[in-house]
């Protein structure tokens, strides 16, 4: 089936993305649209700095690998909360996120990014969706970013897909750090994602949560700064699992595996709490 794809010049404004996510509140549908976004879109360099800071990235002339999520963060939003996409956004649930740097993310000022939804499939929980994300230089692809997100309650044919854990490998601390009460204010003020379980534990509790949690994205950049040693410039992918939130306020340990081609990665709470499991590998 080839895929319809939507120009656009600009993304709209989150304002106005937010206001039609909080108007949906039902799933209107068990199938997944067949339309993507595509946009040029600059690096805003204010932006790029603040978060170099927040998620305790180096000052040099790469992008963190986790900063064009950052980037497409309107264009996702613009596409999930489109009128021919089924779910409610408020209420998904982020469980897994793959990213896979093809080229050095080095000397970038603009990129074509590209948005679609695919990999319709049943949960125990109720259904995953894949939110692709594909970043273009001149040269063609350069990043691209994979996220499995859960819609609780919708009910779909057949068996969830089985998978498969990796053996384990011995892990040691890398570092550990402590999640302040207000990650979720600060992340969501240089990033833009106002999800309302981040933002404090009175507008948590409305979705279930007892006390605000860390975004997934924020852990998973904190560890990948951690590991800066630890991962090429390129060629690699580095997929996580969120497990456990971050309730918030927490301290927090990240577990990895040596320095290597591939290796294994784990963030850790206090009492057997495991928040974050992931890997990274060579792109084959």
């Amino acid at each position: 089936m080839t895929r319809k794809w939507i120009e656009v010049s600009r993304t709209a404004a989150l304002s106005g993305l937010y206001l039609r996510a909080a108007r949906k509140r039902k799933i209107s549908g068990d199938s997944l649209p067949n339309s993507g976004l595509r946009c040029q879109l600059s690096v805003d360099a204010q932006q790029l700095q603040a978060y170099r800071k927040l998620c305790h990235f180096s000052d040099d002339a790469a992008l963190p690998t986790t900063f064009p999520h950052v980037m497409a963060f309107a264009l996702q939003m613009q596409l999930l909360t489109a009128a021919d996409f089924p779910f409610p956004l408020l209420g998904m649930v982020h469980l897994h996120n793959r990213i896979r740097v093809l080229r050095p993310l080095g000397g970038i000022s603009r990129l074509r990014f590209s948005v679609h939804v695919d990999n319709l499939q049943p949960h125990e929980k109720g259904a995953t969706c894949d939110l692709v994300t594909e970043a273009e230089d001149g040269l063609g692809l350069l990043w691209s970013e994979t996220s499995r997100m859960l819609c609780r309650g919708l009910k779909l044919a057949g068996e969830p897909p089985a998978t498969e854990a990796p053996e384990a490998l011995p892990l040691s601390e890398l570092t550990r750090w402590y999640a302040d009460s207000d990650i979720g204010r600060r992340y969501a003020k240089v990033c833009g994602d106002y999800n309302p379980i981040h933002l404090s534990a009175a507008s948590a509790r409305l979705f279930g949560f007892p006390t605000a949690i860390a975004h997934g994205m924020w852990s998973k950049a904190m560890a990948l700064a951690a590991m800066r040693s630890h991962l090429p410039v390129s060629g690699y992918e580095i997929e996580v699992s969120f497990l456990k939130p971050v309730r918030l306020p927490s301290e927090v340990i990240l577990n990895a595996s040596p320095a290597a081609a591939e290796g294994q990665l784990q963030l850790d709470g206090h009492g057997e709490l495991v928040h974050m499991r992931g890997a990274w590998r060579p792109l084959s």
